[in-house]
């Protein structure tokens, strides 16, 4: 469903919180998303900006994926693997409801982008999704930070060899772009995914959810119909200084020079809903971590028989994981932690658990660690591995792969085991009414 349509769905469940107070863009509305952190907030009155509301927190909580994709909790994962082995071409259709207004002189001091912190380079947009094509390769949709540089130009961070980078390589000039934001649910699960090459995203997000699409008005880009706002532009040669920006470790990314996007049109629906997505918040970390527990589902399912997979928040929700296995082989712990970092490339730590060990609890994990592991035998280390650029313990070279040490921990039962002495002992069900004088009064 449609960003707006889901906000909707959350007022109708309860989970909105609807805030009627003047907010201000510069740190005020920052800080009270982040004191509402886990629930869909929407700002109906934001200072200096009539006729734009902002919404923060709508990808904050796994449940409000599950609502919004119908489909129970436990079972994302599988979805998303599904979707993800089964894109479905969406349909391009004439009209759509993200060109009901059309800005051709494009001024992006009228929109309410967030200053989040005081150490920021400036106003960020974190929330939204770019759309690319490759000269080889097709559509590519991903997300960029961008920081507003004056009324027509973003500074934009642009990872090294992935998908938007690669393309700018394969154009002697500008490259186009379209960069939407509020988009619904599916969209960004989709962004957040990243296939091989040639997979297109937005492919992804119709085998989650129906995604028509609509064409843009000065390029050969296509884009969500329902999306709140539009920019249509170009990636430039020029480049400028970029950052600092808080990431998702909640520490602060590095100044580096990064390409200007150049804004030629904005598109935007009636009464638009701005999203603003805190850098480091709750829905940071779930739409980074969340996309990469299908590809490590299905790693690990080539080495063993894999019964779930989640990235934990206390790893940043980038660096941790938890890997459950229905163990068929003494060496399936081991195995399941090679494909792990296989399937995420930039995992850090796994924890290898039973089918018996709730993954969503940490208190679980922990108890497994405690009792089912020992270090000299159960313990993997690899050292100087490629890790992630965003781990600021990892070593970290200009123009160089970042290089972390890796560990994967098997806590599963040894094979062959006496089981038994490794279960929990489990008390008997009581009817506490039976047993409790209950006050009536």
């Amino acid at each position: 469903m449609s960003f707006r349509r889901f906000l909707q769905q959350a007022a109708d469940s309860g989970d909105l919180i609807t805030i009627d107070k003047t907010v201000d863009t510069t740190f005020e509305m920052a800080n009270v998303a982040h004191a509402l952190e886990g629930r869909p907030v929407l700002f109906n009155h934001v200072k200096g900006y009539p006729g734009w509301r902002v919404c923060a927190g709508p990808c904050s909580d796994r449940k409000y994926f599950s609502m919004d994709l119908d489909v129970p909790p436990a079972d994302l994962t599988q979805h998303l693997a599904q979707a993800l082995d089964n894109p479905q071409l969406p349909p391009i259709v004439e009209s759509g409801s993200c060109q009901e207004v059309v800005v051709e002189d494009v001024d992006l001091y009228q929109l309410p982008i967030l200053l989040h912190l005081p150490q920021d380079a400036g106003h960020y947009i974190a929330s939204a999704v770019v759309i690319t094509k490759d000269a080889e390769y097709g559509r590519n949709m991903c997300y960029h930070r961008l920081l507003r540089l004056d009324k027509n130009h973003f500074a934009a961070r642009i990872i090294e060899r992935r998908g938007t980078y690669n393309a700018m390589q394969k154009v002697d000039g500008d490259l186009p772009v379209a960069i939407c934001i509020g988009v619904s649910l599916a969209t960004h699960l989709a962004a957040s995914m990243s296939p091989p090459p040639g997979v297109d995203e937005l492919s992804v997000a119709h085998a989650l959810a129906p995604t028509p699409l609509v064409k843009c008005r000065t390029s050969d880009l296509e884009v969500p119909t329902d999306a709140e706002i539009v920019f249509e532009g170009r990636i430039t040669r020029c480049t400028t200084s970029e950052g600092p920006f808080m990431d998702l470790t909640e520490t602060m990314d590095i100044v580096r020079d990064q390409p200007v996007i150049e804004i030629d049109l904005m598109t935007h629906r009636r009464d638009p809903i701005f999203h603003a997505l805190l850098p480091g918040g709750l829905e940071h970390k779930l739409l980074m971590g969340m996309p990469r527990e299908p590809t490590i589902f299905a790693e690990v399912n080539k080495v063993t028989r894999c019964t779930g997979a989640v990235i934990t928040p206390g790893g940043a929700s980038w660096l941790h994981a938890v890997v459950q296995i229905d163990k068929q082989g003494a060496d399936d712990g081991r195995f399941a932690i090679e494909a792990a970092f296989k399937g995420h490339g930039s995992l850090k730590h796994v924890w290898v658990v039973d089918t018996d060990v709730d993954i969503h609890d940490p208190a679980q994990v922990e108890w497994a660690f405690a009792t089912r592991f020992q270090a000299d035998k159960d313990m993997v280390v690899m050292e100087r591995m490629p890790g992630s650029s965003l781990d600021p313990s990892g070593i970290h070279v200009p123009g160089q792969k970042s290089l972390t040490a890796k560990a994967g921990f098997d806590c599963t039962i040894p094979w062959r085991a006496d089981k038994s002495k490794f279960q929990k002992g489990q008390y008997g069900a009581v009817n506490l009414s039976d047993y409790l004088q209950m006050d009536m009064s």
